[in-house]
Order: C-alpha cells, then sequence, then structure tokens
C-alpha cells in the first residue's frame, strides 16, 4: 500500500488548538437507526462524555473495545448525528487508507485525562 500524501504545513499555533485526551472507553451502545454509529461512554477523570464513533460495520465486536484507553479530541464543537449529541471525536487509525481501522492508545495506562503533546 501506498501511504496517503502529506496534507499542507501547519503551524505548531494551528496544532496547539488540538486538545486530544486520554480516556477510558466505559461503554459502547448502539445509536438506534444508524447502519454506523455507536456510542461510546467515557471517562477523562473528572468528566464523562458520550462520543459517537461510526465504528459498527468495522469491527465484529464493537464491545471489544470496552475497557480501553484511547486518545479523543475533546474539543470539537459537539455535533448531533442520528438523534444523539457526540462531545468529541475517537482518533483512530486506519479508516482513511482503508486499513482495518486500530484505536489510536498509550504504550502504558496513563490518568484519564491526560493530554497528548
Amino acid at each position: 500500500m501506498q501511504p496517503a500524501p502529506i496534507k499542507e504545513l501547519i503551524t505548531i499555533d494551528d496544532l496547539a488548538k488540538v486538545d486530544i485526551r486520554v480516556g477510558t472507553i466505559e461503554a459502547v451502545d448502539d445509536v438506534e437507526g444508524s447502519s454506523k454509529l455507536v456510542a461510546l461512554t467515557v471517562d477523562f477523570g473528572d468528566h464523562i462524555r458520550t462520543i459517537l464513533a461510526g465504528m459498527k460495520q468495522e469491527r465484529e465486536d464493537p464491545t471489544e473495545i470496552i475497557g480501553k484507553q484511547a486518545l479523543f479530541v475533546v474539543n470539537l464543537a459537539p455535533r448531533k448525528m442520528a438523534g444523539v449529541m457526540s462531545e468529541g471525536m475517537l482518533f483512530d487509525l486506519g479508516y482513511e487508507d482503508k486499513v482495518d481501522p486500530a484505536l489510536a492508545i498509550p504504550e502504558r495506562p496513563v490518568p484519564n485525562g491526560t493530554r497528548a503533546g
């Protein structure tokens, strides 16, 4: 597989605007009426959020990620999808390149809410 071209350059200030944090996935629930979305309940240490992820067709059993820590973008504006409010975005790898998706995870457990960067 040939890697995708690198996107346009950004500044360090652009990158500093993105708030990426570690959270533990506490639950994975079906989003009724959606063929793609599941609702993740994610613990960020000081609060819990619902974050929707389009992984229903990507994994045989989306609940296999319960208990795992992963990276999430937490400063996106909340967005309603399929009638459910999503309060961030799961950082996963592979989807854009048509590779079996994998979670972006810390190499060892860290406190929930730990920032990337």
